[in-house]
């Protein structure tokens, strides 16, 4: 079979095989070659300048690091200079200057670099009277120290004191300090015996009583002497609820016969006994009850 298309002036329509063909012209496009479509790796000269371009960074970056390198260790002999002064602060009451200045020493011989401040701090915290110190360079050719004394508050049984953290050292000369209270108790318990010390300083200050001995017993009964030859028996527990109950009975009925009490019991439920020096003739100040 023939098929014959014909264009007939102001007809809208063509049809070949009774189908409508679209209006206007057709144009034939080339395509494109198969070699402009795919990207091809760059080969010759042109890929070992992509290669060149990748290594210059890094090998510009290992040089300019080794330069610096090289210039540090040309230039560290000039900036690293002898130590010339060594400067010590803080309220010194109780360290030996004299022997701080000994413990120092021999970090004098260092340079401003090479000195080893890490080791000079230990040394000088091994010092019984030194609690912390703090050392620092201070450009070109000095070093600061700071130096935090211990603060003693207390006397840990016969070896040692206890300083206000509840932590013992143990200084050479402790037999200076026979003003401070005496406190004892297990090894362990250092921080609590130092916590009660405090409370129960706290409540016999108002009465004009300070602590002059206080121990923590082996079964975990609290023994307090005060500085005023009183002796109290506190127990086991509820401290601060027998202190009250002390404060109340002691200003009411015992407060005329301070020098008269020996020893006081206040391991009660609610009340007290009083032991005396001397006997004296029953009265309602021998045993408090509290209702």
């Amino acid at each position: 079979m023939t098929a014959t298309l014909r264009h007939q002036p102001g007809s809208s329509r063509a049809s070949v095989r009774g189908k409508p063909v679209p209006r206007g012209a057709s144009r034939l496009v080339a395509k494109e070659p198969i070699s402009l479509r795919v990207s091809l790796p760059k080969t010759g000269f042109a890929g070992l300048g992509g290669w060149l371009k990748r290594l210059t960074w890094p090998l510009l970056l290992l040089g300019l690091g080794y330069g610096t390198y090289e210039l540090s260790l040309r230039a560290l002999p000039y900036a690293d200079q002898p130590i010339a002064t060594i400067s010590v602060e803080g309220d010194l009451s109780y360290v030996n200057q004299q022997a701080v200045q000994q413990r120092i020493e021999p970090y004098a011989a260092a340079s401003f670099f090479s000195v080893d401040l890490l080791s000079m701090r230990r040394e000088l915290e091994s010092m019984p009277w030194i609690a912390s110190a703090q050392v620092r360079r201070v450009w070109p050719d000095q070093l600061v120290v700071r130096l935090e004394e211990q603060l003693p508050i207390a006397r840990w049984g016969d070896e040692a004191l206890l300083n206000n953290q509840g932590e013992a050292f143990a200084p050479l000369e402790l037999a200076d300090y026979p003003h401070l209270p005496q406190l004892y108790g297990p090894k362990r318990a250092q921080q609590q015996v130092m916590q009660q010390y405090q409370m129960l300083s706290q409540i016999l200050r108002p009465m004009g009583f300070s602590v002059a001995r206080l121990e923590l017993r082996e079964r975990g009964s609290w023994f307090l002497s005060t500085g005023q030859g009183i002796e109290l028996l506190l127990g086991r527990d509820h401290l601060v609820e027998k202190m009250r109950r002390f404060t109340a009975i002691y200003a009411k009925n015992l407060k005329e016969q301070q020098t008269n009490i020996a020893r006081i019991d206040l391991r009660y439920a609610n009340g007290l006994a009083v032991a005396w020096h001397e006997p004296i003739a029953p009265t309602a100040a021998t045993t408090a009850v509290v209702q």
